[in-house]
């Protein structure tokens, strides 16, 4: 026996322009006395499709002009685990991870999967509802329906407010809106709870920050600042959604010790991100969150960290028995550093000399550069320190007080840092396109295949823009900056709120357009996952944030990351199951053995024989 998921997406759905040819198609409608499918005055004149009554055919799926329509079969004994469906032909969401005192649960897996819903509902903002939406739940029932469950114990404590609730949010751009005014340093006063601002402020290295009113802070400061203020409340129950983003990788090692060693050790932690580097170092246990984004999500069994990021990378959950994905995420290793550097052969591209550039207090000084037709040039290196100002200088929005580059000559691409849907002066995903190229939304092109269709644009052509989830935002603007008929494209943090599977696609669609436009393409990002996987040769900054950054040349990947890592002084170790970065906690053997040997990223996983040695 099956249990039939029927989901339609109804910000997509149409049935004034498209005929709807779900319910003039639908074998059951055409055969039976009862329809499968019918318009709905409930839903505005819009479709709803009876689960019960579906035979799941998927003809209805194929004929959505507006790909808004999924379905699903699932086991029949994966409804017992139905915690929470939003309505009829809604995601649904079966389980939540189980938190445990005193430990660090880490949660990883594609967006719109339900792990913020899950978030919500272990904090006590939303209350589940079993799928019985159309009946108004009392805690009571909750209770009782998670008795003899580990949950139990958790929920009962929750309801009966004997558990306090910290939730820092997914999207920290919000923050300005509901703090009008006020310096950081008033901010912390105010929520201080536990008398820990001096020690929250040096580990996050907050100092420079205090004096600044919140209104013009930087992603990576705000994203601090949330994190502070959720630390410094006294709770029962921690949660943070995302707290890596904009944060570069010595920030997120500042993270790592302040969770582990500022929050109490008897509450309950729950951590949710896309850095698997961070959650590696985080974490106590790793829940996988599965299933179908926008359709329904599930969460498997309490894994050790190492395994359980292997597994999900592996796509493959044993406990369960799930193939949740078709193909293993592959972590390049830097055994082709010699075949890059065949890449540079060819006539010169565009090239800089070395660039001064004082903006205020903060001076950037840059050697010079080449770079060649089809190259993608990586640029790492901490907040603020210049980067980019390098991109703005590449672009042309900048002078450079000393210096020159050609890239003045040539057309320009960029998908900026910051990212708002008001910055986009159209109504859907594919007016947007459109008014960028048009040829990108033939289904013939080269660029809707290597672009829109591989970025999961292409399923949401139809949505408006305001109703964009921030990875969908993200996803939107890289397309939008790659589809543009260009000579050099500039991307500023691109993985950005955007899951492991999309940072790969990600990856390669950039690498893509730049190899067959015989483009350059020059990516900065913190994740050290799409700098390797996309990188021909990497730019590393190094200096003191805000006073002084400094530019090398474009050296290989294992050079550049090295001197870029021994500038923070954080080692890094290759997992020898998967290849994929691990950071190694500081002043351990490993980390100690590394810096000995001047190995901050190996190239490959270091041997037992090799750790005998010493060294």
């Amino acid at each position: 026996m099956v249990s039939r998921v029927a989901v339609i997406e109804y910000d997509l759905c149409h049935p004034d322009k498209c005929g709807t040819p779900c319910i003039r198609f639908c074998p059951v409608n055409l055969t039976r006395p009862y329809k499968a499918i019918e318009l709905s005055s409930e839903r505005k004149g819009k479709p709803v499709i009876h689960e019960e009554l579906c035979i799941a055919c998927g003809i209805c799926v194929k004929k959505c002009p507006y790909n808004a329509i999924h379905v699903v079969n699932l086991p029949e004994e994966v409804e017992e685990k139905l915690v929470h469906r939003y309505g009829p032909n809604a995601f649904k969401l079966y389980g939540i991870p189980i938190p445990i005192k005193g430990k660090i649960i880490g949660v990883i897996g594609r967006n719109g999967i339900g792990k913020t819903t899950s978030l919500r509902i272990l904090s006590g903002e939303l209350l589940p509802n079993f799928g019985k939406y159309d009946q108004k739940i009392s805690v009571d029932q909750v209770l009782e329906m998670f008795r003899g469950t580990e949950l139990y114990g958790y929920f009962k404590d929750l309801y009966n407010k004997k558990l306090r609730v910290i939730h820092k949010i997914q999207y920290i751009e919000y923050i300005p809106r509901y703090i009008k005014q006020g310096t950081v340093k008033d901010i912390l006063r105010r929520v201080d709870e536990r008398g820990l601002v001096r020690e929250v402020t040096e580990i996050l290295n907050m100092e420079r920050m205090l004096d600044r009113d919140v209104k013009v802070l930087s992603g990576g400061e705000l994203q601090k600042l949330a994190i502070a203020a959720a630390i410094l409340r006294q709770a029962d129950v921690y949660i943070f959604d995302e707290p890596t983003a904009y944060l570069d990788i010595r920030e997120r090692l500042r993270l790592a010790l302040a969770l582990k060693e500022l929050l109490p050790n008897n509450v309950y932690v729950l951590v949710v991100d896309h850095d698997l580097t961070t959650l590696d170092y985080i974490a106590d246990y790793i829940v996988v969150a599965y299933g179908e984004p926008s359709v329904y999500g599930m969460f498997s069994k309490l894994y050790a960290v190492g395994t359980g990021i292997n597994h999900y990378l592996e796509g493959y959950l044993p406990s369960e028995n799930m193939r949740i994905r078709d193909e293993k995420i592959v972590f390049y290793l830097h055994e082709r550093e010699e075949a890059k550097e065949i890449t540079r052969e060819g006539s010169v591209y565009v090239e800089w000399s070395s660039i001064k550039k004082r903006l205020g207090s903060f001076l950037l000084e840059t050697s010079s550069g080449r770079a060649y037709k089809g190259e993608v040039i990586g640029i790492v290196g901490p907040n603020a320190i210049g980067k980019t100002t390098f991109i703005r200088i590449l672009a042309g929005e900048l002078e450079p007080d000393d210096g020159f580059t050609t890239t003045k000559y040539f057309t320009v691409s960029i998908k900026p840092q910051y990212i708002d849907r008001s910055m986009l002066k159209c109504e859907t995903v594919e007016n947007c396109i459109s008014k960028v190229n048009k040829d990108a939304l033939n289904p013939s092109h080269w660029l809707f295949h290597e672009v829109i269709r591989r970025l999961n644009i292409d399923r949401i052509l139809k949505r408006e823009v305001k109703v964009l989830s921030g990875g969908e935002l993200q996803k939107l603007f890289i397309a939008l900056c790659l589809v543009k008929d260009a000579d050099i494209y500039l991307l500023d943090e691109p993985s950005a709120h955007i899951d492991v599977e999309d940072k790969l696609n990600v990856a390669r669609a950039i690498k893509r357009t730049t190899r067959i436009r015989k483009a350059i393409s020059f990516v900065v990002d913190h994740d050290l996952l799409i700098l390797d996987y996309v990188s021909d040769h990497v730019i590393a900054f190094c200096g003191e944030p805000e006073v002084h950054g400094t530019a090398l040349s474009p050296l290989s990947i294992s050079t550049a990351l090295n001197e870029f890592l021994r500038n923070l002084n954080v080692t890094f170790r290759r997992d020898p199951r998967t290849g994929r970065p691990r950071m190694n906690k500081p002043g351990s053997y490993l980390d100690r053995i590394q810096k000995a040997r001047g190995e901050y990223m190996p190239s490959k996983p270091i041997t037992g024989e090799e750790l005998s040695k010493g060294s």
